[in-house]
């Protein structure tokens, strides 16, 4: 189901990095040998937005835990480290995101969390090449492919998508949020996806949980027969306008029976 999901995307969507599996890993689920671990194998420490990019930009299969992660809000919000007061009574926030401190704690209580210690890491690779089963698939591309991949999650229930958005965090709106809900999320990246994960200006995401692998790809499919597509199709049946003083030369023409 990996293969059919990762064809279809390619055939439909056509993302420019790799669409990644995601999986939450609990504290007795050994890695593969072929896991890389940043802090271990590449000798630095990352925010999990980085993880993400570097899975979808070179290919590899990474987990990252509270001993490659650098990002306190995140390690705060994944349950690697104990939240405190420090980061809920907005302290974090104030003077940056928000006005006050008072409501950088609306904003804190807003982000997503695991509990404490409830997962030891973070998994991800290209669908095509994880050698796990994913908790949710993570697709990056420009607003038309991630409006084109949101066409296909609608196309057997309608309605519309329903997202939330801070500007801050978007790690935990890709995994928890989508985990917690068991829905698709449309993930605009935050200012530290853009920093430190080095996400472009024309790049936002969708989240997809697991299970729903087999709608989704008959969404893309009865979509794309629905008419529509990516690249998306511009309309070019049309006569154009020129500059008045071009047309002269029709005229011209015709006196000179040319």
């Amino acid at each position: 189901m990996l293969r059919k999901l990762d064809d279809a995307l390619a055939q439909y969507v056509r993302p420019g990095t790799f669409p990644l599996a995601v999986r939450m890993v609990k504290d007795d689920e050994p890695l593969s040998e072929r896991t890389k671990r940043p802090n271990r194998d590449l000798k630095v420490k990352v925010a999990i937005c980085q993880t993400f990019s570097m899975a979808r930009r070179y290919g590899w299969q990474l987990a990252v835990g509270k001993e490659d992660i650098n990002c306190p809000l995140a390690l705060t919000a994944f349950g690697f480290r104990e939240e405190i007061e420090t980061f809920s009574c907005g302290e974090m926030c104030a003077g940056m995101f928000t006005e006050t401190r008072q409501a950088g704690a609306r904003t804190e209580a807003a982000v997503p969390k695991f509990s404490f210690k409830e997962y030891k890491y973070i998994l991800a690779a290209p669908i095509s090449r994880a050698d796990f089963i994913p908790h949710l698939y993570l697709v990056y591309g420009n607003s038309a492919q991630i409006m084109r991949l949101m066409t296909a999650v609608l196309y057997k229930e309608g309605g519309y998508l329903t997202s939330k958005f801070s500007g801050r965090l978007d790690c935990a709106d890709i995994c928890i949020e989508t985990m917690k809900t068991e829905k698709a999320q449309v993930i605009l990246p935050c200012y530290g996806d853009r920093v430190f994960g080095q996400t472009q200006d024309d790049e936002m995401a969708l989240t997809l949980p697991v299970g729903k692998e087999e709608e989704i790809i008959l969404g893309l499919e009865g979509t794309h027969r629905g008419g529509i597509r990516y690249p998306v199709p511009t309309f070019l049946r049309y006569t154009p306008q020129y500059p008045k003083h071009y047309y002269k030369l029709f005229d011209d023409w015709e006196k000179e029976g040319k």
